[in-house]
């Protein structure tokens, strides 16, 4: 499947569910294309086909308590000890933690060379391993379709045949996951952005006040107009990287681009849309409450706003 159509196949399924969008999007983008971007031949037989037939849902375990924004700040360690490596630490936010199959969990190894730099692997870590458990599932404002958990390792012993890629690489998959993982977050901002706009305008359409739908109101369509386009704009943004992606160019500044822009996209999207639903928009009843629940975490995960910025700016300085 090319990236173009990938990024279409997210974004229709977020413009229902959101959080199914995201957790379609961690399993193909984010565990199973980085076991055949960079995966052993044994690794790709063992872990591929389960998780394309949903066999195995994957996980990508980057995020800890105190690493976020600042990836190369892990504690989480991974000692190696004969034909094995010794995994202590947490992971937090995983999504899909505590029904995962596979988990593609980053850790620090012992430096070869300078001392204050700790080199970070990548490896695959299979459920039911002694010492590797989930925490409770998190209780979260929005994306509740989706599951995220904190994930634990207490000695958690795991063959060396489970490295992705090779030891001190990890930085380095993760930052090219995370570019492709950003065309997935940017097609769920769309997704989603259209699903409200598209309650709205219905709802403009059948709500009647002064005797006339509100569609007639001068401030509505001009709320109309202006979020109609805010979504055809992040559209081609999200498309064009992942075109880029798919003719194997350079994308990181563009992706950068299109999930910055998409995800504040996104949110004032869904609040426009609420504003055009007035009260009933806060109610349960109506769906554009889970929208503006769902909205605010796209311009978090998968890399901040601000973290774009600066991805940007060092991208346009480096050219």
């Amino acid at each position: 499947l090319d990236t173009v159509s990938y990024a279409i196949m997210i974004e229709e399924i977020s413009r229902v569910v959101c959080g199914i969008g995201l957790t379609l999007q961690i399993h193909n983008s984010a565990c199973a294309q980085p076991i055949a971007q960079f995966g052993t031949e044994e690794q790709k037989k063992r872990f591929l086909p389960r998780l394309a037939k949903g066999e195995l849902i994957g996980a990508f375990a980057l995020t800890e308590p105190g690493a976020g924004s600042d990836a190369q700040a892990l504690r989480t360690t991974a000692t190696p000890d004969g034909d094995e490596y010794i995994l202590n630490g947490s992971k937090i936010f995983i999504t899909s933690g505590p029904v995962a199959g596979v988990a593609l969990v980053f850790a620090t190894t012992p430096s070869t060379g300078d001392a204050k730099k700790k080199p970070i692997s990548a490896f695959l870590v299979e459920k039911g391993t002694p010492g590797f458990s989930a925490g409770p599932k998190e209780d979260k404002m929005g994306m509740r379709a989706a599951i995220n958990s904190e994930l634990i390792f207490d000695n958690c012993r795991i063959p060396k045949a489970n490295l992705l890629g090779k030891e001190g690489d990890g930085f380095r998959i993760a930052m090219t996951i995370l570019d492709s993982a950003r065309i997935g977050a940017s097609a769920q901002a769309v997704g989603l952005a259209r699903a409200a706009f598209e309650e709205a305008l219905k709802y403009s359409q059948q709500r009647q006040q002064f005797s006339r739908p509100i569609a007639q109101f001068q401030a509505i369509q001009f709320m109309l107009a202006e979020m109609a386009t805010q979504i055809e704009a992040a559209s081609l943004l999200t498309y064009r990287a992942a075109y880029l992606k798919d003719k194997g160019a350079r994308f990181t500044k563009e992706v950068a681009m299109a999930k910055l822009y998409s995800s504040r996209m996104c949110t004032e999207v869904v609040s426009k849309a609420l504003q055009i639903h007035g009260g009933y928009g806060y109610m349960k009843d109506y769906p554009i409450e889970r929208y503006y629940r769902d909205a605010k975490v796209l311009e978090i995960y998968e890399g901040t706003s601000e973290v774009q910025r600066m991805v940007i700016a060092g991208q346009l300085l480096k050219s």
